[in-house]
């Protein structure tokens, strides 16, 4: 009955101790106890700036009722992993720091950090500490670093009219997710024809192998996380790269089939699901059309992926063409501090 004890009868040294270890054991490398953190920078082949990555998991905005301990503590690793990949660059370690309510039982704190430690060791990164604070609510804000050659950065930068808008995954799975866990009541088993979306919002999955290779062969013009939706990554793209706007292909290099089967089954807009669903945490690329097809062979021979879904186009805007017709789209994504209906 030890692990259901709360951790505000623990205290920070012990609660402390109890991460040490468990990096100790999963890991086989022991925290460093300092005023700071330190990594050693002498290897060759880290050679290059320091790349980093802090985006805060909140408990009242990032975290599912149906969300278990574990993943919530892989889930706040992977929304920053994903923001470091897509630039081409390998992570290469994670300080992070918790602000926990004290009525958090032991065993969920525990939990909590097999989910941080496991996803860090997936993708061959060091932890390499933190910080600990008492809070009324489960914050967690992890800060993960690589390191790459400014050249060989894939910047948001560089979008250039009839370049080919590609993603490393098809839309929607997340959008069909968010509506069963939030707006359907029942057992999930009720949905289990799609499992594979709502594992895609408790329990995400990401690749990097598609960035870097269009980093290594220098094959993309820029990249963005599509974290926040596809239409609002579209419009920060936007912002990056004034004057231009992007026409996307609605069919089924775009969409994944669970969601036109969602939305055939229980009438779901289907430009909602695939345009706002949001923490897909797939990577979009713009490419030069005469680089597409050595880019799209490159992946392939490495098991990735890539979908052609869109070109780049000098009108200021985002559209779909569905059909052989034409619309504009706006409205879509998720924002902090906007009201929501």
């Amino acid at each position: 009955m030890k692990n259901n004890l709360q951790i505000g009868k623990l205290g920070e040294k012990k609660l402390i101790k109890i991460i040490e270890d468990l990096v100790l054991k999963k890991s086989g490398k022991e925290l460093l106890s300092d005023d700071s953190f330190f990594f050693d920078f002498k290897n060759k082949n880290l050679e290059g700036n320091i790349v980093l990555n802090s985006d805060m998991l909140v408990s009242t905005t990032d975290v599912l009722p149906q969300m278990n301990s574990y993943q919530i503590g892989r889930k706040s690793v992977i929304m920053n992993l994903s923001d470091l990949l897509v630039k081409g660059v390998k992570p290469r370690g994670l300080i992070i720091s918790l602000g926990l309510p004290k009525e958090l039982k032991k065993h969920e704190f525990i939990d909590l950090l097999n989910g941080i430690i496991d996803c860090s060791l997936k993708y061959n990164m060091d932890y390499i500490g933190g910080d600990l604070n008492e809070t009324k609510e489960l914050i967690i804000s992890p800060t993960v670093f690589g390191f790459k050659k400014p050249s060989d950065i894939i910047y948001r930068r560089g979008v250039k009219v009839d370049d080919i808008l590609v993603a490393n995954n098809k839309f929607g799975l997340t959008g069909v997710g968010f509506n069963i866990l939030l707006k359907k009541k029942g057992d999930l088993k009720d949905f289990h024809e799609y499992k594979r979306s709502i594992m895609s919002v408790l329990e995400p999955v990401i690749s990097g192998n598609e960035a870097f290779i269009l980093s290594e062969k220098i094959l993309a013009t820029a990249s963005i996380d599509s974290s926040d939706g596809l239409y609002k990554s579209l419009k920060d793209l936007m912002i990056s790269n004034p004057s231009l706007g992007f026409e996307i292909e609605f069919n089924d290099n775009l969409i994944d089939t669970e969601a036109i089967n969602y939305s055939n089954e229980f009438n779901v807009s289907l430009e909602e699901l695939v345009l706002n669903g949001g923490e897909e945490f797939i990577h979009l690329f713009t490419i030069n059309p005469k680089d597409f097809n050595k880019a799209q062979k490159e992946i392939q021979s490495i098991g990735g992926h890539i979908f052609k879904i869109g070109k780049v186009i000098s009108e200021v805007y985002v559209s779909i063409s569905k059909e052989g017709e034409k619309k504009e789209i706006k409205n879509y994504g998720f924002e902090h501090f906007i009201k929501r209906a």
